[in-house]
């Protein structure tokens, strides 16, 4: 990879960074599309270990915030749907899937702009789980569906907790791709030299979170569910 690419790479992480840092997600849906033009032998393996990084700050940062009883419901979900999109990486293109579940993402989207707010119980926080952990794992964007869900939550609260949860997702999710064969060394590599990009981002969200108290913070985690859901479409129909 050439210095330029590098640098286009580094900077496309470090404002997703800023933005999963501030709304709780969105660190693979802003910089995917970048990264998967400069070298898509990363995606989705470097940008979720970035993730990773970026979710253990957080976690730390608003720990007394998290709804523990809502991510462990969520887990429960997220072990088969990381294992399903895992086995899709390395045995299937992921477009058909990527498409299906961003539609679903756009439908959620435009249900929740006309009133429609899901509330967190058990089966809903599963289902989402599952879709995050699939739809994280084949294409490293898994924010939205868990987003819809906890979208009502203060924002202390709903960054610590999609950062728990993404935490341990990241893991999972890690080892699992690592086990199918889908990590290699250039990608272990990278995730090193993009670190201090993940904690470069973090730093700069301490200041975006001023100002997002929760109407901006709900309207900003919809509108990156829906963006992040086009430009996957986008990317999948090139």
């Amino acid at each position: 990879m050439t210095l330029t690419g590098c640098l286009v790479i580094a900077v496309a992480v470090v404002l997703a960074a800023c933005l999963q840092a501030s709304i709780g997600f969105g660190m693979g849906m802003l910089a995917a599309p970048v990264v998967a033009v400069v070298d898509p032998s990363l995606v989705p393996g470097t940008l979720i270990i970035q993730a990773g990084v970026l979710t253990l700050l957080v976690t730390v940062t608003e720990r007394q915030h998290i709804d523990l009883r809502g991510t462990g419901w969520a887990l429960v979900g997220r072990v088969p749907g990381t294992v399903a999109g895992a086995l899709l990486v390395a045995a299937l293109p992921p477009r058909g899937l990527a498409l299906m579940l961003s539609g679903v993402v756009l439908l959620g989207v435009v249900l929740t702009c006309f009133g429609w707010a899901p509330r967190p119980h058990r089966p809903v926080l599963v289902l989402a789980g599952s879709a995050s952990g699939l739809l994280g794992t084949a294409t490293s964007i898994g924010g939205p569906p868990m987003a819809l869900v906890w979208q009502g939550k203060d924002a202390p609260v709903l960054r610590g907790t999609m950062s728990g949860f993404f935490l341990i997702g990241s893991v999972l999710s890690v080892a699992t791709l690592a086990a199918t064969g889908s990590i290699g060394a250039h990608t272990l590599r990278m995730s090193a030299v993009l670190a201090p990009a993940s904690v470069i981002g973090y730093v700069l969200s301490r200041y975006v979170n001023r100002f997002m108290d929760a109407r901006r913070l709900r309207w900003a985690a919809i509108g990156v569910s829906a963006l992040g859901a086009v430009l996957l479409i986008g990317e999948q129909l090139v």
